[in-house]
């Protein structure tokens, strides 16, 4: 199903929207490029010297960047990495966190014509190194802080890495913070490339093996464009407009759903390195009069346990957009009665976005629901034959495979591109009814894949992990409901013989998946069973230990 839903015709420019028949079509322009979409947008006398980062350090004190301050970073940076050997095409890893030296790097090396490889400080040593090894990494920007606990491990690991740019860096690395600030040659020339040239190389977990790389061209930003003015409301150029969200800037909702946009908007994003906490969240958007936020439904649920967060703290908060999982339908009346703030949900996954979602400005929202197919969006909901199914019944969200937020592919993994395919269609194994009036309501998931705190967990490398502990004989590893975190990792564990479980092996074996491959893929629930249901194939049927966990009295 197409937009049900008029958008005011002047609003359609600027929304890369043009009229096709009884909907829309997203008009993505071929010299369209990630810079020139954000900061070069905004390098006009009039507006160069506007804030384009406000960056809050662990001492509190803060530092303000505008768009001319970035662009000559980056510009620098590029140079840099020229001089070292990089060019179009290029690989360059991203692994700075959410400091203003991840922004600039995204700008350089788009003036470098290379591919940004975004690799966040929550993976754990195997989950980077694997990342790494993947694409043949060359090079990449880190700080002391995260690279430290890594760099004896990778030295030997990642054979393929020849350059380390670091903020404070050992002797045999190139600094960062020196990079960013020596002027680039005057016969510096950025290498701009266009609409279908690949710009972005973001790591997620799919719902088997490791972490795929998923590749995505300029083209994705102009494509989010629509979605991102419906889910901040048609208000992203307000005037006294500040952005935030505690979402890494190494997956989606913290780079195409809030840094690119703000730029795109030529706003400013306030950021920090601090871990999200309720309190400190708070006080933080009280301090820089934060506006328009990015939130995963968890973090919102961590908010609403402030019952009259007005009481307490001077907000001006605008708009909050919101994804990665379902919102439960008293937290959105919480946001917009006690928070006073706009909350519009939208629906996607990093491989084909924006499909579904919300916009109050424009339609009524409903409480529990995904929203409607946004403009430019075929939705469709089919069986497991490809065949659409009646309005409210149960079907699998699909999306034709020229939708115009399509990534490129997995990255040097066509077979698993194709795995996402469904006849001209693109699966997304996500189940929903649509109503009479086009709203989407989420049921679930069709495969393994685990959505919790809004991140998306491949189980398998958690089971590959724990099995490579010596007490593990066999594990499964699913999702198990929880109204807070939308799901939370299971681990059911069957161990060697001779081997007794307890409180204290479960513990072991949480911080032994801890710290391979990142705290939020530790399982939170372990249980150790004697057998498993098993496939007619000889397989655990996991199939059927989720639904026991869905169905508990059955």
């Amino acid at each position: 199903m197409t937009s049900s839903f008029s958008i005011p015709e002047a609003l359609l420019p600027a929304m890369n929207l043009r009229q096709a028949g009884m909907g829309y079509e997203i008009a993505v322009a071929p010299e369209s490029n990630i810079f020139h979409m954000t900061v070069g947008r905004h390098l006009s006398p009039e507006r160069r010297d506007k804030p384009a980062m406000v960056y809050e350090r662990e001492d509190g004190s803060v530092q303000v960047q505008t768009f001319a301050d970035i662009d000559a970073a980056a510009t620098n940076l590029a140079a840099k990495l020229k001089a070292l050997g990089y060019g179009p095409g290029a690989l360059i890893g991203i692994h700075t966190g959410q400091s203003p030296d991840t922004g600039i790097a995204h700008m350089a090396v788009c003036k470098l014509g290379g591919v940004a490889v975004t690799l966040s400080q929550l993976y754990g040593p195997d989950t980077i190194k694997h990342a790494m090894n993947d694409c043949a990494l060359p090079v990449i920007l880190t700080t002391d802080a995260a690279w430290s606990p890594l760099r004896a491990s990778l030295a030997e690991d990642v054979p393929h890495l020849r350059h380390v740019l670091c903020r404070d860096p050992a002797p045999d690395e190139h600094d960062l913070g020196l990079s960013l600030e020596t002027p680039a040659p005057a016969d510096f020339e950025p290498a701009y490339t266009g609409r279908d040239d690949p710009a972005l190389l973001m790591y997620t977990s799919g719902s088997t093996g490791k972490p795929k790389g998923i590749l995505h061209a300029h083209r994705v930003l102009a494509a989010y464009a629509p979605s991102i003015n419906l889910f901040f409301n048609l208000a992203m150029e307000d005037e006294d407009a500040v952005y935030y969200s505690p979402s890494d800037w190494a997956w989606v909702g913290g780079l195409l759903d809030m840094l690119f946009p703000a730029w795109m908007a030529g706003r400013p994003v306030a950021t920090s390195l601090a871990r999200f906490k309720a309190e400190q969240a708070y006080a933080f958007m009280e301090r820089h009069r934060v506006t328009h936020v990015f939130l995963a439904p968890t973090a919102i649920k961590r908010l609403a346990q402030t019952a009259h967060p007005n009481q307490h703290y001077d907000l001006n908060l605008r708009v909050i957009c919101t994804g990665g999982e379902a919102l439960a339908a008293e937290t959105l009346q919480w946001v917009e009665t006690r928070l006073g703030a706009v909350c519009n949900e939208f629906y996607g996954m990093t491989e084909v976005n924006h499909l579904i979602g919300n916009c109050a400005a424009l339609f009524p929202r409903r409480p529990g629901s995904m929203g409607r197919a946004y403009p430019g969006h075929d939705v469709r909901l089919v069986d497991a034959q490809g065949n659409e199914v009646a309005e409210g019944e149960e079907g699998e969200i699909v999306t034709p495979d020229t939708s115009p937020t399509r990534f490129l592919g997995y990255y040097r993994d066509p077979q698993k591109t194709a795995e996402m395919s469904l006849g001209a269609f693109l699966r997304t194994n996500d189940i929903a009814v649509r109503d009479r009036d086009g709203y989407y309501w989420y049921k679930g998931r069709s495969d393994d894949l685990i959505k919790s705190s809004g991140f998306r967990i491949g189980p398998a490398e958690i089971e590959e992990c724990l099995l490579a502990h010596s007490a593990v004989a066999e594990v499964a590893v699913i999702g198990k409901p929880d109204p807070d975190r939308g799901a939370i990792v299971k681990a059911l564990i069957k161990l060697h013989v001779g081997v007794s479980g307890d409180t204290v092996l479960a513990d072991t074996l949480r911080h032994h998946v801890r710290d391979a491959l990142g705290g939020y893929k530790a399982p939170r629930e372990v249980v150790f069973v004697t057998d498993f249901p098993m496939t007619s194939s000889g397989k655990i049927n996991r199939r059927l230990l989720r639904k026991a966990e869905r169905n508990p009295q059955t």
